[in-house]
């Protein structure tokens, strides 16, 4: 009786282990080659707008609208990747791109 219950729960116990790591894994690799872009370029308007905020050009208030909107991008770029295991599609990536376009050109045109 003492060997079932122990057995049941070193059972129990590694397939919470098992389930803790694969969700480590999966859900957060942000090294793939589509996110990476997408988050390269989501880092490069970060930078353009703090520049342009220090500069004069922008105020205060364009410098934090335009850092919400990339913030939302960021956002849904995550929510994509976890529903695909890590990854997102070309065609999410192409959607999270042209998103990232129309800030860029608000971004030069300030």
């Amino acid at each position: 009786m003492k060997s079932k219950f122990l057995f049941s729960a070193l059972f129990i116990a590694f397939l919470g282990f098992a389930n803790i790591s694969q969700a480590q894994d999966g859900n957060f690799d942000k090294n793939h080659p589509r996110r990476a872009e997408v988050n390269q370029r989501l880092k490069n308007q970060d930078r353009r707008i703090n520049n342009k905020r220090k500069e004069g050009d922008i105020s205060k208030g364009q410098a934090s609208r335009m850092h919400r909107r990339d913030h939302q991008i960021r956002r849904e770029e995550r929510r994509m990747a976890y529903r695909h295991d890590g990854h997102i599609t070309r065609h999410e990536q192409n959607k999270l791109n042209r998103q990232e376009n129309h800030v860029s050109r608000r971004i030069h045109r300030a």
